[in-house]
């Protein structure tokens, strides 16, 4: 039987008046009439077992019963929740808690760990971005970025664009990728790149430079750029942002000399071309030597370093040995730099570095374009190298022996001038070799016929017609003047 029981709450306060509370109890009769119902319970083994109040009324096994006023009341137990009325009513909760915070738990653990990650991550990427600024810092002043950026502050656009970052040098290349290499040599990798500005433009990653040598490097540098000169290669600027700088060129697409010389089969450049590319290159480094602020010497004059544009214009390249020497000296002592073969003898017995090593060299070259021999790996049957059989053979009259065939039928009377000048340009005391500007001007009188037949009186005056060339500064002014006039720069 189940019964309401009434009750008056004594939990009151001045503020609240009485409240009557109902709940309920179960009433069990006291007759034995229970024990029919004993062999239907759950808990009923068939033993002496005797039901309690708890097995009569509580059917879950998760409950308890608590006798009342007058009756009997049931709950789950602790952790349990439901009704403890029927079988299975009383649902563990714990489990459920258990679960939700383990949820909970793991949720918070991982979104911790990612924190973590990303907090590690975002202090390891501040930390390398701090480092690496300080070390571009470093390389800059070790590069001496201030005194160039003090050499080239007169002119402000050349300050604006000299210095370029590391950064825009990695976008131009996609990070100096090996896709992007145009070739490389004894001072270095060259790599083709795209600025920001759309300029295309080789970029030089030189070898390993000498601390001692890096204040004539921002010199040269800082000469170079204030140079324009059509047939020397443009020198956009530098990135001083690494440990040797970086050097940026405008971008020659058409290959070297030396690509174009030295190809298979008989025939090479015309007669006309090599003759042209000749003159170009001295009136270049007539310029270097007398008309820039400072004389620079290139110091590594061969066909490999003259780049040919779409129209064949010869362009001096690769300034990488290259010295200035002060205006109050006409040289400086410096190890040998250079290409075997092209080496002014002089410069590597002495180690005394002047403009007529630029002669020399050029001279080499100009053998080159008239026999289409490599300097480095030719070797006459008595045992002379190139320059001294050609000396031979011109002094003898026989340069049909070792003359290029394409040049003895292109060549005409102008062959015997041009040979001239090669060999005074290797001759073996510097002070006898013409100075580039001396050349420049015998050069272009050879590519006029006329002209040349006419100033026979300059030629036969000239210091390549008696073999004693004077210094760039010591020659007749006479007859460059002459000469200059009819052959304006």
């Amino acid at each position: 039987m189940v019964r309401a029981v009434c009750g008056l709450d004594n939990r009151t306060s001045d503020a609240m008046k009485p409240r009557i509370l109902l709940w309920w109890e179960v009433l069990l009769p006291h007759n034995g009439s229970s024990s029919a119902n004993v062999s239907s319970h759950p808990d009923f083994d068939g033993g002496d077992h005797q039901v309690t109040p708890r097995d009569q009324i509580c059917k879950s096994k998760h409950s308890q019963c608590k006798s009342g006023n007058r009756g009997y009341t049931c709950q789950c137990n602790e952790g349990y929740d439901g009704n403890p009325y029927v079988d299975g009513g009383c649902k563990d909760v714990r489990s459920k808690y258990v679960r939700g915070l383990n949820v909970i738990i793991g949720l918070a653990s991982g979104a911790g760990l990612i924190l973590l990650v990303l907090i590690a991550y975002y202090i390891s990427y501040k930390f390398k971005l701090q480092r690496a600024q300080m070390l571009k810092r470093k390389y800059f002043e070790q590069n001496r970025g201030q005194l160039l950026q003090q050499l080239v502050s007169q002119r402000a656009d050349i300050a604006e664009r000299m210095v370029i970052t590391l950064e825009e040098l990695k976008k131009a290349t996609n990070n100096f990728d090996k896709a992007r290499e145009l070739g490389g040599g004894g001072h270095g990798t060259v790599y083709k790149g795209i600025l920001s500005d759309l300029h295309v433009v080789a970029i030089k990653k030189p070898k390993m430079v000498v601390q001692r040598e890096i204040d004539e490097f921002i010199n040269e540098v800082a000469i170079l750029s204030q140079i324009n000169h059509r047939n020397v290669v443009k020198l956009y600027g530098c990135c001083l942002e690494t440990e040797v700088p970086l050097l940026v060129y405008e971008f020659i697409s058409n290959g070297t000399l030396y690509d174009h010389l030295h190809v298979e089969g008989p025939r090479s450049l015309s007669w006309d071309d090599r003759l042209r590319i000749a003159t170009e290159t001295a009136k270049s480094l007539a310029h270097l030597h007398s008309t820039a602020l400072v004389p620079i010497i290139h110091r590594d004059i061969k066909p490999a370093n003259i780049l040919l544009d779409d129209t064949l214009t010869a362009k001096v390249a690769d300034f990488g040995a290259s010295r200035y020497i002060p205006l109050d000296k006409s040289g400086l002592t410096t190890m040998v730099q250079g290409t075997l073969g092209y080496l002014d003898p002089m410069y590597m017995h002495t180690w005394r570095l002047t403009e007529k090593s630029d002669v020399y060299s050029f001279g080499v070259m100009l053998i080159e374009l008239m026999t289409r021999k490599k300097p480095f790996t030719y070797m006459a049957s008595e045992g002379n190298g190139l320059v001294a059989h050609f000396a031979t053979l011109f002094a003898e009259g026989n340069l049909s022996e070792i003359l290029d065939p394409q040049v003895m039928s292109e060549g005409g009377n102008r062959i015997d001038e041009i040979a001239a000048i090669a060999v005074a340009c290797v001759k073996l005391r510097g002070e006898e070799r013409p100075t580039m500007r001396q050349v420049e001007l015998r050069l272009e009188a050879a590519q006029s016929p006329e002209e040349f037949e006419a100033n026979g009186d300059i030629v036969a005056n000239s210091p390549l017609a008696c073999g004693a060339g004077l210094t760039s500064r010591q020659y007749s002014m006479e007859e460059e003047y002459a000469l200059s006039a009819r052959y304006p720069r």
